[in-house]
């Protein structure tokens, strides 16, 4: 879709910036949305590209973005932090379970729910997950991302089935893999451009009703 228009939420960095990359690469108009100031996405600076300042936890920010309805082929909310470092359920506080459920499930379904009237019937709404999300493929450990991940999957599965499905917008998890960002590690077997060129592939591929969790080469992937 070579003239279609996605906003990007997290795109200041990593995955999300490198998603901006990649749909400007494909003739997309994109909308893409920081915290605060980005060089790294200020520098891709062209007619296709707006960019607006809004965070994942402040509903308000993202209350109004001047966005019509139906104006958007696809919504991506890219947004995520590993959580506290022990990442143990035993050891965590409620300040600790506050923060990493509200930054990558809460936060995001609310954003993405806010979003939804400014989707044309039959888009695309996808959330960043991860296969770490998935109570099928644990192998434990890593409680607290794990945890918000799959609680992101149960909640994105749900807008599917009720605001979504009246509209036939298809909501999409989606697992990134294992790539060299700041979370990653330069230790990771994907560079950003390998992952973000699949993912872009899978969302240009989307739409039409339903969900699906589903990694960046389209493999579907057990709840």
């Amino acid at each position: 879709m070579a003239d279609g228009t996605i906003f990007i939420f997290g795109a200041s960095r990593g995955i999300g910036l490198g998603l901006v990359e990649e749909f400007l690469s494909r003739g997309w108009h994109v909308i893409a949305s920081e915290r605060t100031h980005s060089d790294g996405l200020h520098a891709l600076a062209c007619d296709h590209l707006s960019i607006v300042t809004a965070d994942v936890t402040d509903p308000a920010s993202y209350a109004d973005l001047g966005l019509a309805d139906g104006s958007l082929d696809a919504v991506v909310i890219n947004a995520g932090i590993s959580g506290a470092a022990h990442q143990s359920s035993d050891k965590a506080t409620g300040e600790d379970v506050a923060h990493v459920m509200m930054t990558n499930a809460f936060g995001p379904v609310k954003a993405g729910r806010a979003l939804l009237p400014k989707i044309r019937a039959g888009g695309t709404l996808g959330f960043m997950s991860s296969i770490m999300g998935s109570i099928a493929d644990s192998s434990g450990g890593y409680e607290l991302y794990r945890a918000s991940k799959a609680a992101l999957n149960m909640l994105a599965k749900g807008l599917s089935e009720q605001e979504a499905k009246s509209r036939d917008i298809e909501v999409v998890a989606l697992h990134p893999g294992w790539v060299q960002t700041d979370m990653g590690g330069q230790q990771a077997p994907l560079t950003v451009s390998q992952s973000v060129s699949g993912l872009a592939n899978v969302i240009d591929d989307c739409g039409g009703g339903g969900f699906r969790y589903l990694d960046y080469t389209g493999r579907a992937l057990p709840f």
